[in-house]
Order: C-alpha cells, then structure tokens, then sequence
C-alpha cells in the first residue's frame, strides 16, 4: 500500500497515531516479537528534537496491546560511535519504561543489537555479498521504523529508511559512510519494515541541529520510500536528489509521489536549507 498519512498533530498522540492507522487500515497482520527501533542516534540532543520520543514509542505500545495484550515489543538499537545503546535506553527513558511495563505484565524490553548473537543470510546487494546481522533482524517478526524528521550531511534526508543504517552491529559505523547509500537500500530491501511512522512535529536541519522548524504533523505508511519521499516534500526538497529513495523505488518499497491520505502537504510545507553534502 503505497499511501501514506499525513496527520496534524494536536495535543494527544494516541489519537494522532490512532488516525494515521485507520487511514492505513490498521496493523493488519501482526504477530510477535514486534521490533520496535527508534532514532537513538546519540546521547547529547542537542535539539530536543533529534531522537525519538519516548512518549511516541509508548503511544505505539499502547495500540499495540490494544489489538493483542500478549504479544512480545522489543525495543531494538546498537551501539554506534556517538552513543552506546545500553547508555541511550536508560538516558531517554526506555529501560525505566520498559521496567514498568514488566511489572504490569507486558512483555516489553530493550535490545542492544551489538551484543546479538549474529546469523549470516544469503543475499546480492548494492553493497553487501551475504551479510551477519542480529538474529532477531533474520527471524520472523513486525518491523516498526519509528523516525524523526531530519536532513542529513551524509545521506540527504534521514527518515525512517536511514534509521535502519542503526541495525547494524559494528561499532564503527563510520566503516559504510562511503557508500551509504548503497547499504540503506540493502538494509531496506532485507528487513523490509511493515511500518513507518516519522514525528515530524519538529523537524532538525542535519542529524543534530541546531537550527530547527515546526512542521506539526506525523507521517505514517506501510512503504519506507513512499513515507520518506512524503517528509523529504514536506522539507521543499526533491525525493529524486536523495539516492537511497531512487535506488530503494527499485525494490518494491514504495513510491516518489504517493498518495497522500490526511493534510495536503502544501498545507504543512516548510523550507528547509539545502543539506551540506
């Protein structure tokens, strides 16, 4: 389904989220574990605005209990050389969240994916021949790529197909920055996330900032490259100058131009400064 939803956000995020799904259809086939991995991409915000928010990721836990109280959330990142993930989950609020959700008696926990037993798949990429990642990326499960709207020095935009580029497990992610391109597609083209959703409330200029624009709305769909194509127009810039999105339109994983089901986007437009590349 190559729509996507375009919601202005009020003031409670359980209804925001609630529209964007019920534009989308819903979940649809949901089953556990249910990955769930924000942008964790630092320990120091500088914004307030370039991490996921916590309380967005609560907000999809609840609906997803919701549907089905017995499935298992993990909330999934690695470590990365701006951040350790086992630091960054307890520094924006997910072990302490996570920790209350147990004592209730749902079954939700963090995954440092560095410390993953790893599984070697057979695959022909743009840039991996055969690729190790974490197990539980190789397993069945419900993909959620929970992202926050920003430009990006190395990849244009990053939304919520270059928040994939955090699933992988080596440290030195510095390694891929050559052809970054190239590896968010295959990642792309391997988890294949069954949901998409950016917080685009507030979106950064480059992955830290400083220089910030309120947008107000979130960007929900089921195909990474229609939602990421949709918050690259929204930023007055042009999905065809982002190479990921034109490579990954190749794979079956969305659109340039899809329809858009909510707000217009001219409605919520805002200029943003051409990335630094």
């Amino acid at each position: 389904m190559n729509a996507v939803a375009l919601i202005r956000h009020g003031e409670d995020l359980s209804k925001t989220l609630t529209t964007g799904l019920e534009y989308l259809g819903g979940f649809r086939e949901i089953g556990s574990p249910v990955l769930i991995k924000p942008n964790l991409c630092t320990m120091k915000d500088g914004t307030g605005h370039s991490v996921t928010d916590i309380k967005v990721v609560k907000a999809i836990v609840d609906l997803i209990f919701a549907v089905e109280n017995n499935l298992s959330v993990r909330i999934i990142e690695s470590d990365s050389q701006s951040k350790n993930a086992m630091e960054a989950f307890a520094r924006f609020g997910y072990t302490e969240y996570c920790s209350q959700m147990k004592e209730v008696g749902y079954d939700v926990s963090t995954i440092d994916l560095s410390r993953e037993p790893l599984e070697k798949i057979s695959f022909k990429g743009l840039y991996f021949n055969d690729i190790e990642l974490p197990r539980v990326l190789t397993e069945s499960n419900y993909f959620i790529s929970v992202a926050v709207a920003k430009t990006h020095y190395l990849s244009y935009i990053t939304g919520v197909l270059k928040n994939l580029f955090g699933v992988l497990p080596r440290k030195d992610m510095s390694f891929y920055h050559s052809r970054i391109h190239d590896v968010i597609t295959d990642l792309a083209r391997i988890i294949r996330p069954d949901l998409n959703i950016i917080d685009a409330r507030v979106g950064v200029e480059d992955w830290n900032g400083p220089k910030t624009h309120d947008i107000g709305v979130f960007i929900m769909g089921k195909e990474p490259v229609s939602v990421d194509s949709v918050m690259t127009s929204i930023m007055g810039l042009n999905p065809l100058s982002v190479d990921h999105l034109v490579s990954s339109s190749r794979y079956n994983l969305g659109i340039l131009n899809p329809k858009v089901i909510g707000e217009v986007i001219d409605t919520v437009q805002v200029e943003f400064s051409l990335p630094v590349l």
